[in-house]
């Protein structure tokens, strides 16, 4: 049977950002699993303070050069990738002058959540599936971390559904204690509302609710196949959508628990076609 394809996307990842125990999980999963024979990428944000000299990064030309439509505005989609030669891996970078050149992540100098995270969420989420249509490469399982890329279940069930490229794609999602604070940390009203300008019926997008950090899990859950527990005391009403909504969990003894992983990846390897 063939291997699975594996599409890991992620905000952060060792050693080029280290924000939460996500950098770590991203950095040592894909290796693992690739070690195993599954096939995989890696896509991220090419944030500011991700030096670009010492850690190698560089554009990639033919992927380069796209427009990504968020909130009716035009936005140019700049791609590099960077080795890690001791893995044998190579991470893509999604990168933009005006969402990620800055030096700060998630928030400004004051704490204070940059205004316009919405925008760059939804910018990174399109921008990952188009990079990966244009590398012509269809990944069995896209495993979605952390709530910066909360949008993609939605894309790839509403709007990608029929593409070849991720027709049959499966989605993890794994959710984390991730530093979000729920009452001060709301994306923009309009987060649910932005795809259906332009892809979405505004039904499908309405999970996302208000933008909240609640609101953000339940609506990647809600076109989710398959729920990655990667830390305890969740919050219990994330964990209560899960049940009522039936969606399959998955819950690791641990996070170097590579062999459970394995197993439930080959669960979606492709069938091979006999000639």
């Amino acid at each position: 049977m063939a291997k699975t394809k594996i599409l890991f996307i992620t905000h952060e990842m060792s050693p080029f950002l280290e924000i939460s125990k996500i950098s770590e999980i991203t950095r040592q999963l894909p290796q693992a699993m690739q070690e195993k024979g599954f096939e995989i990428r890696i896509l991220m944000p090419r944030f500011g303070n991700i030096n670009e000299r010492r850690n190698r990064l560089h554009e990639v030309i033919r992927l380069s050069g796209m427009n990504i439509v968020v909130d009716n505005n035009d936005n140019p989609l700049i791609i590099k990738v960077a080795s890690l030669p001791a893995a044998r891996m190579q991470v893509y970078f999604l990168d933009n002058e005006e969402y990620f050149q800055r030096k700060k992540i998630f928030r400004d100098e004051n704490g204070k959540f940059f205004s316009d995270n919405s925008e760059r969420s939804l910018f990174f989420g399109k921008g990952v599936l188009e990079t990966v249509k244009k590398l012509g490469w269809s990944p069995d399982v896209v495993h979605c971390h952390g709530w910066f890329s909360a949008m993609v279940p939605l894309y790839l069930k509403k709007v990608y559904h029929d593409d070849p490229t991720f027709k049959d794609a499966k989605v993890f999602y794994s959710l984390y204690k991730e530093d979000f604070d729920a009452d001060t940390d709301t994306l923009s009203a309009k987060y649910g509302e932005m795809p259906a300008q332009e892809d979405v019926d505004v039904a499908d997008s309405a999970a996302y609710g208000s933008g909240n950090y609640l609101d953000l899990y339940k609506g990647a859950l809600t076109y989710t196949d398959v729920a990655v527990i990667n830390d305890k005391d969740l919050n219990t009403e994330v964990l209560q959508f899960i049940e009522d909504q039936k969606i399959r969990v998955f819950t690791p003894s641990g996070d170097d628990d590579y062999e459970a992983f394995s197993t439930l990846y080959e669960e979606f390897a492709p069938e091979e076609v006999e000639v």
